[in-house]
């Protein structure tokens, strides 16, 4: 087991503690490493955030049973069992395992001699106890098939159901989308298709959904992977799931890769000693498939976002690369008035002045105002709930909302302080220092 997996997705938790799918990652690898008591804890953290995850439970319930806490277990094993239409009881005992081979039930009567024990045919992934089922599982056996990494859709976003941001729309279409649509001129500078972005700043400022409007932009493919998709516990596996996510890439081209929380996959190969030997690993193999060194990248696009720069290898950033970057802050009126209307849109609501609400929201984040607007369909609901009747949500229910919540990054503003005053020789953090200067989030 390395150590150094485990570490590496620790830290993407504590950077994103929201993120379901990847406290799971961690949750499945902490139980095969046998760190039962902290498998245990990030289980129950995340099923309280999605407690019908058939996945969470089936951990849960594994890591219940393994620490001594087997009344929850039961009730996991419960909830699982109504939610994939079994109904079975709390106490009923485990399945036998697909390789148990069957014995007579208990009697009064002398047992019945068998000639040979009937064996349960093995399938892929179950656990052989001796030569001959060893031998069943491999006969006739396909070659193990390659990962399936990430996910592929196209999506129907543009840049213009990007709220406001104006500021970071005209660099993106300077920068990236322009040479980008124009392969005509890049032939004749001699230019590739190919390009590196890297979209960085504070958390839930709407990377990804800006990453989304690229690729719509592009009429490319959106190809997403995240360090949960990449990571995995056996050496030399992380480094074929990358090859795999390049590969995919090229295929589906024109594509735009999406590395999410990029800073976790290209650490700084330098902050990598001892146990993490097998990261720098990974890092050498994705600055190898970013060069292109035994496939044309051709029509990839690669987009990167972080919310720490300053952990990224330098290699990465060197042109050919993601050699081009833009600090994504936190949305401006227009655009806070626009988030609010869409996490509103579907729900019923009475005379709503969007924009009134948005001046009430500064330094609020996008994810902060998915916050204002579910704690205001609460208020809405309980009102509802009271009178018998679907009662809209109203002006006064989100102002109290918008009371209620507070900008979700000061840790990131504290920590982006110190590096943009201390580390930054090169001028990188300029944008970022003229902005700290002005904002009051502390």
């Amino acid at each position: 087991m390395d150590e150094s997996v485990i570490d590496a997705v620790r830290q993407a938790v504590t950077s994103d503690p929201a993120n379901v799918a990847l406290r799971t990652h961690l949750t499945q690898l902490l139980l095969d490493a046998e760190h039962l008591d902290e498998a245990w804890q990030h289980a129950s953290t995340a099923l309280a955030a999605d407690p019908a995850n058939t996945e969470l439970l089936t951990l849960a319930a594994r890591a219940g049973e393994l620490t001594g806490h087997t009344t929850e277990a039961d009730g996991y094993r419960t909830l699982l069992a109504a939610l994939s239409g079994t109904n079975a009881p709390a106490d009923t005992a485990p399945a036998a395992p697909p390789w148990h081979t069957p014995t007579e039930p208990a009697s009064d009567e002398a047992p019945v001699e068998l000639d040979e024990p009937e064996r349960v045919p093995l399938h892929a992934g179950d656990v052989p106890d001796s030569v001959d089922d060893l031998l069943d599982l491999w006969d006739d056996s396909d070659a193990m098939p390659e990962p399936v990494v990430g996910e592929m859709h196209r999506d129907r976003v543009l840049l213009r159901d990007v709220g406001g941001m104006e500021h970071v729309k005209e660099r993106l279409h300077t920068s990236f989308l322009n040479p980008m649509r124009n392969p005509e001129l890049q032939a004749a500078f001699g230019m590739s298709m190919r390009g590196g972005l890297l979209l960085w700043g504070p958390p839930g400022c709407g990377k990804t959904f800006i990453a989304k409007a690229v690729a719509g932009e592009l009429d490319a493919n959106f190809y997403a992977v995240g360090l949960s998709d990449v990571l995995d516990m056996y050496i030399g596996s992380s480094e074929r799931n990358i090859t795999a996510v390049f590969e995919t890439a090229r295929r589906n081209a024109p594509c735009v890769l999406f590395l999410d929380e990029v800073d976790a996959l290209g650490q700084k190969r330098t902050h990598l000693r001892g146990g993490s030997g097998s990261m720098r690993g990974v890092v050498n193999q994705l600055l190898q498939e970013m060069d292109g060194a035994t496939s044309d990248n051709e029509g990839v696009f690669v987009l990167a976002a972080t919310n720490h720069p300053w952990d990224i290898d330098s290699a990465l950033l060197r042109p050919g690369r993601l050699d081009r970057s833009l600090l994504v802050l936190p949305p401006d009126t227009a655009a806070r008035a626009a988030i609010l209307e869409l996490h509103l849109r579907s729900r019923p609501t009475d005379k709503i002045d969007f924009l009134k609400c948005a001046r009430s929201t500064e330094g609020l984040s996008g994810a902060d105002l998915a916050m204002v607007a579910e704690q205001a369909t609460e208020y809405a609901m309980n009102a509802s709930m009271k009178s018998g009747n679907i009662e809209p949500i109203t002006m006064r229910q989100l102002g109290k909302a918008i009371k209620e919540v507070k900008p979700s990054y000061g840790p990131w503003v504290e920590s982006a302080r110190n590096y943009a005053l201390f580390n930054n020789e090169s001028g990188t953090y300029d944008e970022l220092l003229a902005w700290l200067k002005g904002t009051k989030i502390r």
